[in-house]
């Protein structure tokens, strides 16, 4: 009789441990489905919190993140200093959906749609405040929809360089006559290699990661960059005069790759481009701050900044825009928009 009985309980216990796994299933199908998702975000500059753009955005998007219904459900994982490849490498990555993100200048997307490269004229744009005017203005939109049909990305924010584009060199620069035959290290990109060629210069493209062994072997005289990505990236340790010549005022955009972005929920996918927009506000605000705090540490390491003959630069580089327009006429809107917003 004990015997039936524990046989009796023993099958009330296993057919409530069934109902309760039938139960429990689909909780644990549902947590299942609300899986993380993890995004990779590359920059080509170093791990600076301060004076490195791709940082300081990162940082900024991890704290919009934190603090909205992203939390949980979107991670960003950070990839500073060339870590996922040269920049052309990694563009070409967030175009095939390999790399999901990038934060870097407009002029690297250039390489895959040649009207991107409108902002890298020389001289175009006069400061941070008319480039954000020009874009409310509808100066983005046809860059932007350029490079989604183009080349499968989108630019979901943004954001600045911390400073205008100035040359750095081993030798004083005045004017043009002092750049002539010197070797300036400049972005792959045609526009902004014959600003500089324009300028003087023996413009001489290369990829980021190069740079700074290339300053040290003598195969570059300098290079033409930003006073935070300078002292970021330690350049000034050789090449120690800093002409302002001020050519360009680089914008910094956040790509996205379109088949990462088809690939999220709407409501998850539409809460990321406002936490990405709010990360990228707070970025054009840090780096309106640094660019001159960049510039007293580049004097306190010894790098003489010299306020140039801008003008004569200028009036160097003035016939590229209009042979830029000719060649694309798909460019003069931009420009049209652009100086419209100078004043």
């Amino acid at each position: 009789m004990s015997f039936l009985v524990n046989r009796r309980e023993l099958l009330r216990a296993s057919l409530a441990l069934t109902a309760a796994a039938g139960v429990a299933a689909p909780a644990l199908i549902g947590r299942a489905e609300a899986a993380v998702l993890k995004l990779k975000l590359s920059s080509s500059l170093a791990n600076d919190p301060k004076f490195a753009n791709g940082r300081v955005y990162y940082d900024y998007l991890v704290k919009q993140i934190a603090g909205s219904s992203l939390a949980g459900q979107i991670e960003v994982a950070f990839f500073p200093d060339n870590q996922l490849g040269q920049e052309i490498d990694v563009i070409n990555s967030v175009k095939l959906g390999v790399i999901d993100m990038m934060v870097s200048g407009s002029s690297i997307a250039a390489n895959l749609v040649p009207l991107v490269g409108t902002y890298d004229l020389g001289y175009l744009f006069s400061s941070f405040p008319q480039q954000t005017r020009a874009f409310d203005a509808g100066a983005a939109a046809p860059i932007e929809q350029a490079l989604l049909k183009g080349a499968n990305i989108r630019i979901i924010a943004w954001a600045y360089n911390f400073g205008s584009r100035s040359v750095l060199a081993r030798k004083a620069v005045n004017t043009p006559d002092d750049l002539a035959g010197l070797k300036i290290r400049t972005l792959p990109n045609p526009v902004i290699t014959e600003c500089l060629r324009l300028m003087g210069a023996a413009a001489t493209p290369m990829a980021f990661g190069e740079i700074y062994t290339a300053l040290q072997a003598g195969v570059l005289d300098g290079l033409e960059h930003d006073p935070p990505t300078i002292m970021a990236s330690k350049f000034y340790e050789t090449a120690k005069f800093y002409s302002l010549t001020r050519h360009n005022f680089s914008p910094l955009a956040i790509y996205f790759s379109d088949t990462t972005f088809n690939r999220m929920a709407p409501a998850l996918r539409d809460g990321f481009i406002e936490a990405a927009n709010k990360a990228a506000a707070d970025t054009r605000a840090h780096g309106l701050l640094v660019e001159q705090e960049a510039l007293a540490q580049l004097k306190d390491k010894g790098v003489t900044v010299i306020d140039c003959d801008r003008e004569a630069f200028r009036k160097r580089v003035l016939p590229q825009t209009d042979a830029f327009v000719k060649a694309r006429p798909d460019a003069k809107p931009v420009v049209d928009l652009i100086r419209a917003t100078a004043a």
